[in-house]
């Protein structure tokens, strides 16, 4: 069982950058994934997500990438050649046609626009983009260690309610036992008193209605199959918020059907467990 929560990170260096992955999770009752990437590695932020993705099948996903020069870059600059040549000919053209005199200064260049500019160094892109998955699969892994351990707690935590759970719905089937054979008992003394036979009630004239063995017997199915789901190591949130739902359904019933004061003191108690495996099951993926 794994938390939705958790938190890892992991860098890997190169010769012209280091990057830092940065993986927080939290709880989302789907997959969420919010990456954030610097500019040089856009192109592979869908190869990113797919590398989350077989990792993590729920919850809010925040993945920061930061890229870090190894070394200062140094920076060229650059002439456009073909439109000095441009500007010279023109230079040339205006001068002739117009019989001016005098020759061009140098220093005019410099106010020429977009003649020269400063070139950015290059990326290794091959580099980067290994140094990027090297350094995810390695947060996914200490991400994934995180989640383990807090999931570990989690599982303490709801195996502890389900025992409780186990111990009610067995004193649930118990009750039923009793009701049936107050049921039995009732329909005897009706069945006497039809016949014109004068047997005093034995349940004080209570009315015991509502069979409730059908619902006893789904609410341990449940219960139990809460308890294999527990040690299991799959994602598993879903299939636990299901048989929750399963259990309050069944207990319920039994409550509407069997009113007695025992059964509905159980019942509240089921009920208060399922809320707390609820609450730590929010947290599950």
């Amino acid at each position: 069982m794994k938390s939705m929560t958790g938190y890892g990170e992991a860098a890997s260096q190169g010769r012209s950058a280091k990057v830092l992955v940065q993986i927080r999770t939290l709880n989302h009752r789907h997959l969420d994934l919010q990456p954030r990437l610097p500019r040089e590695y856009l192109a592979v932020e869908e190869e990113i997500r797919k590398r989350v993705r077989e990792k993590i099948s729920r919850g809010r996903v925040e993945l920061f990438v930061t890229r870090t020069a190894v070394k200062t870059p140094v920076r060229r600059l650059e002439i456009d050649e073909k439109l000095l040549e441009q500007y010279l000919q023109s230079f040339r053209r205006i001068k002739n046609r117009y019989g001016l005199k005098g020759e061009l200064d140098v220093s005019l260049l410099a106010d020429l626009p977009d003649l020269f500019k400063l070139a950015e160094p290059e990326t290794r892109e091959g580099e980067e983009r290994a140094l990027v998955f090297k350094a995810l699969d390695r947060a996914l892994a200490n991400l994934d260690r995180s989640r383990e351990r807090e999931g570990r707690h989690l599982t303490v935590d709801i195996a502890k309610q389900a025992r409780e759970l186990v111990s009610i719905a067995a004193a649930l089937s118990h009750e039923s036992g009793k009701i049936g054979v107050k049921i039995k008992e009732s329909l005897v003394q009706k069945e006497g008193a039809e016949a014109g036979i004068g047997t005093a009630p034995t349940n004080g004239g209570a009315s015991f209605k509502g069979e409730i063995h059908e619902e006893t017997v789904r609410l341990r199915t449940h219960v139990a199959e809460l308890g294999r789901l527990l040690r299991k190591h799959a994602a598993m949130g879903k299939r636990i918020e299901f048989l929750l739902q399963e259990i309050v359904r069944e207990l319920n019933t039994i409550s509407s059907k069997a009113p007695q004061l025992p059964v509905i003191q159980l019942v509240v108690a089921g009920k208060e467990h399922v809320e707390k495996i609820r609450e730590q099951a929010q947290n599950i993926e």
